[in-house]
């Protein structure tokens, strides 16, 4: 079992303070805020973060999926959009909005969307985010 790891530190108040995150594997390392999360301040904000690693599992799922079926993608792009609002007051992710787009040879549309919405649910990203319903757009290029 892979086991991951990040951190967070927070200093000040919610409105006036700032942190930073940073990932085990010292990849990256990013300061957030509160402008940053819930205006459109400079910085990174954990919504964010979720958006990066939801597009990542879902490019790699797919492409696990398309090669189970006998296909070989060139390339798959995936953007992740993720709505941060309010729920009986409080703040929620509301939805997740995947677009992706894949090159790859001689696959049918048909089989592609069947693999396309499979993964959108397989993807163990999309698995552990149950609670928020998630929507896909996939198209196929070149």
């Amino acid at each position: 079992m892979a086991i991951r790891n990040a951190q967070a530190v927070w200093q000040g108040n919610l409105k006036d303070g700032r942190g930073t995150m940073k990932f085990g594997s010292g990849a990256f390392e990013g300061a957030y805020s509160f402008a940053s999360r819930f205006e459109e301040g400079i910085g990174t904000n954990p919504e964010e973060l979720i958006g990066a690693a939801h597009a990542g599992c879902f490019s790699m799922a797919l492409n696990a999926g398309l090669g189970k079926a006998g296909y070989n993608p060139k390339k798959i792009f995936t953007k992740a959009q993720v709505f941060l609002g309010q729920v009986e007051g409080k703040s929620r992710i509301t939805r997740i909005e995947l677009y992706c787009e894949a090159e790859v040879p001689d696959v049918s549309q048909e089989l592609f969307a069947e693999i396309a919405n499979a993964t959108k649910s397989d993807c163990p990203v999309s698995a552990a985010l149950t609670g928020v319903d998630i929507f896909l757009s996939a198209h196929l290029v070149g």
